[in-house]
């Protein structure tokens, strides 16, 4: 295990393999900031004018970002503020007062998935709805009646789309089956309850034998899966409350996990600490935006 040097988030969230560029993206939400790490292992991040939770690369440089009011096109300078501009929100109402964008990643085709969710946990309002962004536009909700969408990421072959949410009142994990060629989940069928394991079901990442891995929140460590839904591995990490991870390096074979602080005195010094881990399997490549 390596510690990434020099970042300590608040929330940190989203990590994404940027494959062309050699670098990894995550996010710290409540500080507004998007971070990179290179492969020469140096990090820094920009300021964006409001809270981005879910970022993408894009082919030609730059990010997409789920972020308060919707998504946005990320443009990366060589000062400390990224150019954003907004390319799509939900219809009127659909994002109130106290709501946000949450975890999202991209399908194997290309298409950003993101969901909202109200941020007082504490409300536990199931309005949280996932959404799909692509050349067509941001779509309808595709899934309505979620607390805190999370977990977000899809099998080898694309077919099947996992899905959580990490809500204490909840901590159920989806899978749906996936058409490829529009882009629409259905089927939608209990995969795994963290009720029956620990901690709670945030991001998530699925490898090349198509199981699973999981971020247990608040149980501090990792839960693997099998396609079948059944947990077969579990990897410790020094901080309380890993949120997500996602895999990348020149092999694949690195899993960069992010964290957020908990706010507990024994866990102060790695309570928002990003890792690098070296699991002994190997990853897929982010798919890049591909709009």
């Amino acid at each position: 295990m390596e510690r990434v040097s020099g970042v300590q988030c608040t929330v940190g969230e989203s990590p994404a393999w940027d494959a062309a560029h050699q670098a990894w993206f995550w996010v710290d939400i409540p500080a507004k900031r998007i971070w990179r790490l290179d492969a020469s292992g140096n990090s820094r991040y920009w300021e964006v004018p409001e809270m981005a939770a879910c970022v993408a690369p894009r082919p030609g440089g730059g990010l997409i970002a789920g972020m308060e009011t919707g998504m946005f096109s990320v443009t990366l300078s060589d000062g400390p503020v990224a150019k954003t501009e907004l390319l799509a929100k939900p219809a009127e109402g659909a994002l109130g007062a106290g709501m946000r964008f949450n975890d999202g990643r991209t399908d194997r085709q290309g298409r950003f998935w993101s969901g909202t969710m109200f941020m007082d946990m504490s409300a536990a309002k199931a309005v949280g709805q996932l959404y799909r962004y692509d050349a067509r536009g941001l779509s309808e909700p595709v899934v309505e009646g979620l607390v805190t969408q999370n977990g977000l990421s899809w099998s080898p072959d694309g077919k099947t789309m996992y899905l959580s949410d990490s809500h204490p009142s909840s901590r159920q994990i989806w899978a749906f089956d996936y058409d490829t060629g529009d882009g629409v989940p259905t089927n939608r069928r209990a995969f795994a309850n963290l009720g029956d394991h620990v901690g709670r079901p945030d991001g998530a990442v699925v490898d090349a034998d198509g199981c699973y891995w999981i971020c247990a929140n608040d149980a501090g460590c990792l839960l693997r899966f099998t396609p079948e839904g059944k947990l077969d591995r579990r990897v410790d990490v020094p901080f309380a409350k890993p949120s997500m991870c996602t895999f990348g390096g020149a092999d694949l074979k690195t899993l960069l996990v992010t964290s957020i602080v908990s706010g507990k005195a024994e866990d102060a010094e790695w309570g928002g600490a990003v890792i690098l881990l070296r699991p002994g399997v190997q990853g897929l490549a982010d798919s890049p935006f591909l709009g």
